[in-house]
Formats: structure tokens, C-alpha cells, sequence
């Protein structure tokens, strides 16, 4: 072999080492970081709390059968290593004693491990404890639709929960199989066709931000982008935020009529006297979402924006215009999405939209949810999010999936966008 040749290879394998090497370190940089959003090791719900008990046992046990085990074998090694004159070693043919001591020893492992393993199935695949919050979780390609059917609310990628009140999950997929998780909660579990699954559990820490959900089955193009927030809260915002949810948005096609003056009275003591007008009683804050300034950072959806995909920026929208052009059915949006009070809006193929402009995110949490990118999504939401459903409106657009412009029948100008944008981000 060449000089040159030994050389190379022995370059490349110091190269390599290298690279390895710091692969590792990076690995364990990461670990020792003080965030960790994505962690299954947390006591915020029963839940986690009954996997992570498990989860010690198991680490504690395997980790004394591997040092024992590791230890014989070590043992073994260096007292029946080959010495210099040493002879044919002696033929043993087995030893009862031994071979039924060692298979005691792991048998009576398996029953420490086996009992609270079978406790803790039994105990998160019973049923949910009477009075439990039910929320019905549908999977689409690629969103998440969550029902509260004891309230009469429909909501999409972002789900609320009342601290110590245990959340009990009714899973379907409307197209294919997905799977709900949220890590520092507990999960996970599969949303499979033509079947329901249950999950429940009881959130007992008010979050200081978000938790974040994913889909964990591979359903598709935009597998990766189907996401949503979780947020626990108290019971008394979570009741507060459930009165607003009921509100009706104001229907544009009918303006509200302005308020008829009180006819003035024509008693002598009337005309005497003027009473003083009693202060309204303040109003309970009423609790509409998670403040987005308080968002954590890894929050905050940074997906880039596609190349040759843009909006002017100083186009500034109408709301009133861009609700009447909803109501309308510009574009087709009243054909895939509903709003509360607006009743010409009752489609169920895409999210609801209903109080919208309170989300933090849009897209399934794969963008925030802002003026700028509600603009590009309306505009190309194809381009956007590979597969969705949500068809190409803009004006002289390319829709990747239909390899063709937007039909001129449905395209939308700029300045309609920018209206659909105002009206949608007022629905807090």
C-alpha cells in the first residue's frame, strides 16, 4: 500500500474520532442545559408522576443487574485468563446450583418489576374518575380540533385545561392514523380510523408558559408540522375563558344599531331634580388567552418564509370590510371554516375561527399568528405548508399541488387579503 495512501487513511480516522468525539460532548452540553420543554421527566400531572416512579424502578434494577453482571464477566476474565504454561483447561459439564441461582436471581427481579409495571397499565388505561373535563380530540391532516362538548365549544390548535381537574381525551382521526402527545404532561396515544382511544389525566401546575403537543405518527407531507399549545391554567381563568369562547363574534352583514337616547321625562320632579347616573359595576377580567409577552422563546414558531412569497408591508386592512367579504364568501372561506354568530360561516373542513385573533400561533403552531403571516397564508398557504387543504387565494399565485396559477374566480387582491387579515386578528 502506498505511503500516501496509509497516510490519508490514518488522516481520515483521527477525522472521524474527532468528529465523534464532539458529537458526544455536544450530547452532553445539551443535557445539562436548565430548559428542557420537550421532557417526559416531570411531575406536573398524575400521569407522568406514575411513569416516572416506574421508570426509577426500572432504571434502578437494570442498573444493579448490569454492574453485577458486568462485574462476573470482569471477574471472570482476569481469574481464568490464559497463563504462560498453562494446560488444558477441565471440561465442566454443569453445576445444578449455579444454573438454579441464576435463574432465581432474575426471576425474582422480573416480579419487582413486573407488579408495578401491571399496576401502572391497569391504573392509566382504567377509566377517567367521575367529573372529569372532556375534551374531544380530532386529528386532521395535518391539524388539531379540540371539542369541550360540556360547554358547547370548538377551538383548533390550542388546548386549555383547569388545574386539578382531570382532562379526560376522547382520540379520532378524521382521515389517517396520528398520535397525541404532550410530553410534560403525559400521553402518548394513537388516534386510529373507525375507533375511539382514551387518555386522561390531572394537571396540578398552573404552566408559566405553554406546553407543547405534537403528532408522534408519521400521517403524511406535514407530518413534522402538526403541532399545538397546551395551556393549564386556574380554575377561575379557565371558567372566564370559557364565557368568552361562548361569545358570538359580531355579524358584519348586519351592523349593530346604535342605541336610542333615553326619552326625557316630563315630571315636575323630574325637571327638579337630576338624579346623578350610577357608575357602571367594574366587569371581571375576562381571561381570553395566554399573554403572548409571556411566551418563552422555543414558543415562538421561527419557520422561515418561503422564497418569492411576499405582502406588502404598508397595506393597512378594513374589518369591517374584511368581515363583510368573509360573510360573502370570498374566496371560499365560509365553505371550510365556521365562526360563532356568523351564520352564513358553518364549514367544518378546516379549523374553526371563531375568537382566532387570540391564538398565539397559526398553521398548526408552525407560524405566529400575526398580520404578516396570516397575509402570506391567506396568499399561498400551499406554498407555506406542504399538503394542506387550504387552497392557493392569492392573485397570480402558483399552487405547488395543483401545478397551476389560482383561478382568476377566486383569487384575491392584496388589498381583500389585507381586509380578511383585519377582520380575522379583531376575533380575540
Amino acid at each position: 500500500m502506498p505511503v500516501s495512501t496509509r497516510l490519508r487513511g490514518r488522516a481520515l480516522r483521527h477525522a472521524g474520532r474527532a468528529v465523534a468525539l464532539t458529537a458526544l460532548l455536544l450530547g452532553a452540553l445539551s443535557a445539562c442545559g436548565p430548559s428542557h420543554p420537550l421532557s417526559v421527566f416531570t411531575d406536573y400531572t398524575d400521569f407522568n408522576r406514575d411513569i416516572g416512579y416506574l421508570f426509577k424502578i426500572l432504571i434502578v434494577l437494570g442498573t444493579i443487574v448490569f454492574v453485577f453482571v458486568e462485574s462476573l464477566l470482569i471477574w471472570a476474565i482476569i481469574r481464568y485468563r490464559k497463563r504462560e504454561g498453562q494446560g488444558t483447561p477441565e471440561h465442566v459439564h454443569g453445576n445444578t446450583t449455579l444454573e438454579i441461582i441464576w435463574t432465581a436471581i432474575p426471576a425474582l427481579i422480573l416480579v419487582f418489576i413486573a407488579v408495578p409495571t401491571v399496576r401502572t397499565i391497569f391504573k392509566t388505561q382504567a377509566k377517567a374518575p367521575a367529573g372529569a373535563l372532556e375534551v374531544e380530540v380530532i386529528g386532521h391532516q395535518w391539524w388539531w380540533e379540540f371539542r369541550y362538548p360540556e360547554y358547547g365549544i370548538t377551538t383548533a390548535n390550542e388546548l386549555y385545561l383547569p388545574i386539578g381537574r382531570t382532562a379526560n381525551f376522547k382520540l379520532q382521526t378524521q382521515d389517517v392514523i396520528h398520535s397525541f402527545w404532550i410530553p410534560q404532561l403525559g400521553g402518548k396515544r394513537d388516534l386510529i380510523a373507525n375507533h375511539t382511544n382514551y387518555l386522561w389525566f390531572t394537571p396540578d401546575s398552573v404552566g408559566t408558559n405553554a406546553w407543547v403537543g405534537h403528532c408522534v405518527e408519521y400521517c403524511g407531507a406535514s407530518h413534522a408540522n402538526m403541532r399545538f399549545r397546551a395551556y393549564t391554567v386556574t380554575p377561575q381563568d379557565f371558567q372566564s375563558w370559557v364565557a368568552h369562547m361562548q361569545t358570538a363574534a359580531a355579524n358584519p352583514l348586519q351592523p349593530a344599531a346604535p342605541a336610542a337616547a333615553p326619552a326625557p321625562s316630563t315630571t315636575p320632579a323630574a325637571q327638579a331634580t337630576v338624579l346623578p347616573t350610577p357608575a357602571p359595576a367594574p366587569e371581571a377580567p375576562t381571561f381570553t388567552g395566554f399573554p403572548r409577552e409571556q411566551l418563552a422563546r422555543h414558543l415562538i414558531p421561527a419557520t422561515p418564509i418561503p422564497a418569492g412569497l411576499d405582502f406588502p408591508a404598508n397595506l393597512q386592512g378594513d374589518v369591517q370590510r374584511g368581515g363583510t367579504a368573509f360573510a360573502t364568501g370570498r374566496g371560499g372561506c365560509i365553505g371550510c371554516h365556521a365562526i360563532k354568530g356568523v351564520p352564513t360561516a358553518v364549514g367544518i373542513v378546516g379549523p374553526n375561527l371563531s375568537h382566532f385573533g387570540s391564538r398565539t400561533t397559526l398553521a398548526a403552531g408552525f407560524y405566529p399568528n400575526d398580520a404578516r403571516h396570516l397575509a402570506l397564508w391567506i396568499k399561498n398557504a400551499r406554498l407555506m405548508k406542504p399538503g394542506v387543504i387550504m387552497p392557493t387565494l392569492g392573485k397570480d399565485q402558483y399552487d405547488p399541488q395543483l401545478k397551476q396559477n389560482t383561478p382568476a374566480a377566486m383569487a384575491l387582491d392584496d388589498q381583500t387579503i389585507a381586509d380578511l387579515v383585519a377582520y380575522l386578528l379583531s376575533l380575540k
